[in-house]
C-alpha cells in the first residue's frame, strides 16, 4: 500500500540543518502514512553517513556531482509513491501538526494544486514566503540592491499589508515548503531542470495556475525557515558561482514565460 505523504529533503553539507528537521518530522507530525526522500548533492561532510546511522527507513539518493535545486529535487518526484509529495528545505523545523494541517487543507479542496505553509525566521518572526509573480525590475534591481528605498515597491508583490493568519490564493509560494497533489503534478510535470538554482518554484506555481490547478497559502501549518542568504552584500554576491546560477535561472524563467514587466494573468476565483 503506498503512503499518503512524500517528504523530499534536498541537502548539501548541512548535517546540522538535516538533524534538526528530521527530528522536527517525527516529533511534530501526526500521519504515519509517510515516506522520507533525501537527496544528498555530493556533500562532503557527515550527511551521509548521518541518514544511514540515524534513519535507515529513508530512501538516500546520493549524487555524483552538485546537480542544482529542481533537479535533484526531481529525481525524488519521479520515485515518489505518496498521494502527496512535501518539497521541504533541509533548513526548515516543521512545528507541531504543521505537516497534518497542510495535507487536510488540500484534501478538503480538490481545486489545490499546490499549497504552502506559513514560514517564520527561528525569532518567531514572519517570512514573506507567498507572493504575487515577479517583474524583471523586483527580481533583478529591488531585490538585489542595497538601497532600503526599494523595499517599498514590493509591499505588493509580497503581500506585506494583508494578514498572514488567514489563507489566502497566492500567485506562488516559495520552494522551500510546497505540498503537491501527486495528480497536480501529473498534469503539470516536473520542475524545469534548466534552473539550477532560483525561480523553480516560481515557474512551477505558475504552471500549476496555467494548468487549472490553484496554490494556496495556508496558514494553519506554521514552520522555521532559516533562510540561509547566499552571500552578505551585493560585492560578495557577485562573486558568487550561486549568485550566477541564480541569475541564469531569472533569464530562463522571464524568456520561457515571454514578459518582463507585466507578470501573466491569473483567475484566483
Amino acid at each position: 500500500m503506498n503512503p499518503k505523504l512524500s517528504i523530499i529533503i534536498l541537502n548539501w553539507n548541512s548535517k546540522n540543518d538535516l538533524d534538526k528537521c528530521m527530528a522536527s518530522i517525527c516529533k511534530n507530525t501526526k500521519l504515519k502514512e509517510k515516506e522520507i526522500i533525501v537527496i544528498d548533492n555530493y556533500s562532503d561532510d557527515s550527511s551521509v553517513e548521518f541518514i544511514k546511522n540515524n534513519y535507515p527507513n529513508v530512501v538516500l539518493i546520493k549524487n555524483k556531482k552538485n546537480r542544482g535545486v529542481g533537479p535533484a529535487r526531481n529525481q525524488g518526484m519521479k520515485i515518489a509513491k505518496g498521494e502527496f509529495i512535501l518539497i521541504l528545505d533541509v533548513d526548515t523545523e516543521v512545528k507541531f501538526h504543521a505537516i497534518d494541517n497542510l495535507i487536510k487543507m488540500i484534501e478538503n479542496n480538490p481545486r489545490i494544486g499546490l499549497s504552502g505553509a506559513k514560514l517564520i525566521y527561528p525569532d518567531g518572526k514572519l517570512q514573506y514566503s507567498c507572493r504575487e509573480f515577479p517583474n524583471i525590475l523586483s527580481k533583478f534591481i529591488f531585490r538585489r540592491l542595497p538601497i532600503k528605498l526599494f523595499s517599498e515597491f514590493l509591499r505588493k508583490e509580497e503581500y506585506r499589508d494583508w494578514d498572514h493568519n488567514s489563507p489566502k490564493y497566492v500567485g506562488y509560494v516559495i520552494g522551500a515548503c510546497q505540498l503537491i497533489r501527486k495528480k497536480a503534478m501529473e498534469s503539470v510535470g516536473l520542475y524545469d531542470e534548466r534552473i539550477f538554482y532560483g525561480p523553480e518554484d516560481v515557474d512551477y506555481c505558475l504552471r500549476m495556475w496555467q494548468k487549472g490547478w490553484m496554490v494556496l497559502y495556508d496558514p494553519s501549518a506554521v514552520i522555521i525557515h532559516k533562510e540561509a542568504r547566499i552571500t552578505n552584500g551585493f560585492l560578495s554576491q557577485i562573486k558568487n558561482y550561486i549568485f550566477w546560477k541564480h541569475i541564469e535561472g531569472l533569464i530562463i524563467y522571464f524568456l520561457k514565460h515571454k514578459y518582463l514587466f507585466n507578470p501573466p494573468k491569473i483567475n484566483k476565483e
